[in-house]
């Protein structure tokens, strides 16, 4: 598996479980690749979706994969404060010049205070039925929504404090250096 580099641009393509595409966020800069680690971030990106619609992402954004969890987390900012948005899914795997997951439906809002949301249960209920989600993934997705939840209660990893304002702080050295 090739590692991208500090400074590498990739895409991020997720998937559903069925094999089909999701959305596809065309840019990202590589902060820090290793073999169980990428944390990224982009600003103002292109996105596309299953359907061909395309937006631009609002804000610039830390984006963090680890090999070992079945989450992603991308930390969002905002003039009033980091807002989290995790993804249930798989761990990632790099395929050429793009990071790959698959998209578990379920998710978690992080407020500034760290106050949470669960998002799309209906949809993950739905679409486990219909795509046949093994229960070894239902059993994997629980167990993992528990390790995020108690990562955000203690403000662990990238919900430490300072964490996604020092790799933004990175990303905005990165991008005066490559912009000279």
């Amino acid at each position: 598996m090739h590692i991208p580099e500090k400074g590498e641009t990739i895409q991020i393509h997720s998937y559903k479980h069925n094999g089909l595409i999701h959305r596809i966020w065309s840019e990202t800069t590589v902060l820090k690749g290793t073999k169980t680690l990428l944390i990224g971030a982009n600003n103002r990106t292109t996105v596309t979706e299953s359907d061909g619609r395309i937006w631009i992402t609002r804000e610039p954004a830390i984006c963090y994969f680890h090999s070992r969890y079945w989450f992603n987390i991308i930390g969002m900012l905002r003039s009033d404060g980091i807002y989290y948005y995790c993804n249930l899914s798989s761990p990632f795997v790099i395929d050429g010049k793009a990071l790959k997951y698959i998209d578990y439906d379920l998710d978690i809002k992080v407020f500034p205070d760290f106050s949470y949301i669960i998002l799309d249960e209906d949809e993950y209920d739905a679409h486990r039925k219909e795509m046949g989600y093994p229960d070894v993934i239902d059993q994997i997705l629980k167990m993992h929504m528990d390790k995020l939840i108690e990562m955000i209660q203690q403000k662990q990893g990238p919900f430490e404090p300072g964490f996604i304002d020092n790799w933004y702080g990175r990303f905005l050295m990165l991008n005066e250096h490559f912009h000279k």
